[in-house]
């Protein structure tokens, strides 16, 4: 293959060659897909319809809500059908648009979650100016500067990953298209590029942890300035969740992309991206509903209004 235009197709790693196992691994990804679609869906819709959730706190959550769901369903569906259909094939256009919409929506989540920690931040540490800060444009402001930072980032390194010639095969090894796998395949130095797009990404991304990190220190410094334990209570409780997510998002996907030399195998590699790009979508709604009372207060307010609607 002398360059990407003579590649139709590209071979993705698959999780077993075993039949049984092929079947087991299809319904164990179509569980934990209905269960990110349960999981997320009931955090949009009840965000949606309660109107005391129309804050910008749950405004930036449905956003994160609308990428977990766009994140798992850009590369689990695929691997199911893979398995399904005992094929490990991935069409070019199809691998195009994995990459694109994979670098969009982490990118987006990234820029997402550092909205979040200011957004709570301003709450706790700066409460008297909350409303001028935080109001509805700046809010709607702030969510279309997370996307349009992710389309950009995903334009530019889509472009750059396919418009290198591909000269040593087309198997991947992973279970969906990545860069780092695409890059793999390049005989040009002008990889290098990419490489270079990368780690700016990286050192963005980077910027982005330090922030939040820098907005819990004053968080947490606040929170325990205060004279009551339930307002210390109050205030942790609406920190804590996105906490956890950022933690789990970060180090699984820190891992994956930064782990020693000597840890990659391609089952390490597999399991790691199970981890980073599976496993956040499902376990983000758990996180958001169980440590947040006002979501389980409007959950059950709204599963008690269809059950009054149907007697």
């Amino acid at each position: 293959m002398s360059n990407s235009s003579s590649v139709t197709q590209f071979l993705l790693l698959p999780f077993t060659d075993t039949r049984e196992l092929q079947l087991l691994h299809f319904w164990l990804f179509l569980g934990i897909y209905l269960a990110a679609l349960l999981g997320n869906g009931l955090i949009i819709t009840t965000i949606a319809w309660d109107q005391h959730l129309h804050t910008p706190m749950y405004f930036f959550l449905l956003n994160l809500a609308l990428l977990d769901l766009g994140f798992i369903s850009t590369t689990v569906p695929n691997s199911m059908a893979n398995s399904l259909w005992d094929t490990r094939t991935i069409s070019f256009l199809g691998c195009v648009a994995q990459i694109f919409l994979l670098s969009f929506l982490i990118a987006t989540e990234y820029s997402l979650l550092t909205i979040i920690s200011y957004d709570r931040y301003v709450a706790i540490c700066k409460p008297l100016h909350y409303g001028t800060l935080l109001g509805s444009r700046a809010c709607v402001h702030m969510a279309a500067a997370a996307w349009a930072t992710g389309f950009l980032n995903a334009l530019l390194h889509t472009a750059n990953t396919f418009s290198l010639p591909l000269c040593k095969g087309n198997a991947l090894g992973q279970f969906f298209c990545e860069i780092p796998q695409i890059l793999k395949l390049s005989c040009s130095h002008s990889y290098l590029r990419e490489a270079g797009l990368i780690v700016v990404s990286g050192c963005l991304i980077f910027v982005c942890f330090v922030f939040i990190v820098v907005s819990y220190v004053q968080i947490f410094m606040a929170v325990l300035r205060i004279p009551s334990e339930q307002g210390q209570h109050k205030a942790f409780s609406t920190c804590l969740p996105h906490l956890a997510v950022v933690s789990l998002f970060a180090s699984t996907s820190f891992f994956a992309y930064l782990k020693p030399p000597s840890l990659s195998l391609q089952s390490v590699d597999l399991v790691m991206a199970v981890f980073y790009s599976v496993l956040p979508p499902v376990v983000n709604p758990l996180i958001y509903s169980m440590r947040n009372k006002e979501i389980k207060d409007s959950l059950r307010k709204g599963f008690e209004y269809l059950l009054f609607q149907r007697h």
